[in-house]
């Protein structure tokens, strides 16, 4: 039978020969460059180039009359507002106008990249009777379109006083 002393000596030398069997191998990890290298015939990916930034919007560009129609995203009503906008080639002298209610309503435009911010109103609105109206729109050349988001914001005391709408705009021609 073994004495304490010898099993002792053992079980310190079995752990310095796992320590140093460690050891060499964590330097050899990380000295060793073989691992990096890809095998033979072997393929390494890149990660893909970011898309292309958006051209910046000329105002120019878009400068003219444009047919509008502006659709709920969702609810019970997702009829078309249609309306006639016109643009300048500067962000002043903007107007909208809904046909068969009135004067053109003035719209206060600002750039920012490739979009196109429009505000109006508060105006009567059209699509509810009675109420006034405040619009935010960014719009977006696409394929020789104004696409773009309304937000529109009504003048009441109900939780029911925003509605978001879809608006694409064509070019009068």
């Amino acid at each position: 039978m073994r004495t304490l002393h010898q099993l002792t000596c053992t079980w310190i030398g079995l752990g310095t020969v796992v320590f140093a069997a460690c050891a060499k191998t964590d330097q050899n990890a990380s000295t060793d460059t073989t691992a990096m290298v890809p095998a033979a015939g072997a393929t390494t990916s890149t990660p893909a180039p970011a898309p292309p930034a958006a051209a910046p919007i000329n105002l120019a560009d878009v400068a003219g009359k444009w047919n509008s129609r502006a659709v709920p995203d969702s609810g019970p009503d997702t009829t078309a507002t249609a309306s006639v906008m016109t643009a300048t080639g500067t962000t002043s002298g903007w107007t909208i106008m809904f046909p068969g209610h009135g004067a053109p309503i003035a719209e206060r435009v600002t750039v920012g990249g490739d979009s196109i911010m429009v505000d109006a109103g508060p105006y009567p609105s059209v699509r509810r009777k009675g109420q006034q109206v405040t619009t935010h729109s960014v719009m977006r050349m696409r394929d020789g379109k104004l696409v773009g988001e309304t937000v529109a914001h009504y003048a009441v005391k109900t939780a029911d006083s925003v509605l978001m709408l879809h608006t694409v705009s064509t070019r009068v021609k």
